[in-house]
């Protein structure tokens, strides 16, 4: 069953929430009105505990060409702010939530569209989508996209990005790293759902605690890093879920998760 928003079309297709932008006209730019509302529809899909993951697509011909830059004109610097507080905000979101988020792009994802990507735990697109940080071109570097790619892509790869504006196809996105991997249009929809129910088999709770560690580690020194984690895991090992784990693999059994 799907429900529509102002903005946005959320579809139950357990184990996944399927979150469609749906301003196809406008090529799915984020305005603010569409960021705080994806936040928000995130923060409550992840809530829910029959949803194991969380899958991210634009409706029409695009994922998103980026933020809406009709409502960026003629407005103050606090305005300005304003408007990428709330697109900070949701980015924040994207990783806070303890479920993975799945980007399926297909078409194009510029500029915050290519940041949301980026952004995603995980991103399998179309063969046909092509990604750039383009705002370059139009007098206005992609400063923020460049936080989430610059954490995906190597640096000379990123800066190429960044500096020319040029778009990337599908398997040059593969190659730098950018999502994971590109298939046929008319199968994104089922290699996507295939990935959600492979996570589906794992513990909620396990993968909650590994996507929590992860972020936090990856920007740490590695000595801190080895603390964090070695905590993160001695808290796994002792919950429900990691005895269960333990004991499944000690008895030659399939696990039966508490979560």
């Amino acid at each position: 069953m799907a429900i529509s928003l102002e903005y946005l079309v959320v579809e139950d297709a357990p184990p996944a929430a399927v979150i469609t932008l749906n301003r196809p006209d406008q090529l799915n730019a984020l305005s603010s009105a569409l960021m705080t509302e994806l936040s928000a529809e995130l923060e409550r899909q992840a809530a829910r505990p029959e949803v194991r993951a969380i899958v991210i697509k634009g409706a029409g011909r695009a994922f998103s060409a980026g933020h809406d830059l009709k409502e960026m004109l003629d407005r103050s610097l606090d305005e300005e702010r304003e408007i990428f507080a709330v697109c900070n905000k949701l980015m924040a979101t994207v990783q806070s939530v303890p479920v993975p988020v799945i980007a399926a792009p297909h078409g194009i994802a510029t500029a915050a569209g290519c940041q949301l990507v980026a952004q995603c735990d995980l991103a399998i697109a179309s063969d046909d989508c092509r990604f750039a940080t383009s705002g370059v071109r139009y007098g206005l570097f992609c400063s923020t996209p460049g936080v989430a790619v610059a954490r995906n892509v190597s640096r000379k790869h990123a800066m190429e990005m960044l500096l020319t504006g040029d778009f990337i196809d599908a398997p040059t996105a593969v190659e730098w790293g950018l999502i994971n991997r590109a298939v046929p249009r008319e199968r994104l929809d089922d290699e996507v759902m295939a990935l959600v129910n492979q996570l589906a088999q794992h513990s909620r709770y396990a993968l909650q605690i590994g996507k929590e560690g992860f972020y936090k580690q990856i920007e740490s020194t590695q000595p801190k890093a080895y603390e964090m984690m070695a905590e993160a895991i001695s808290r796994n090992a002792v919950a429900p879920d990691g005895q269960e784990g333990i004991s499944a693999f000690v008895e030659k059994r399939k696990p039966v998760w508490k979560s």
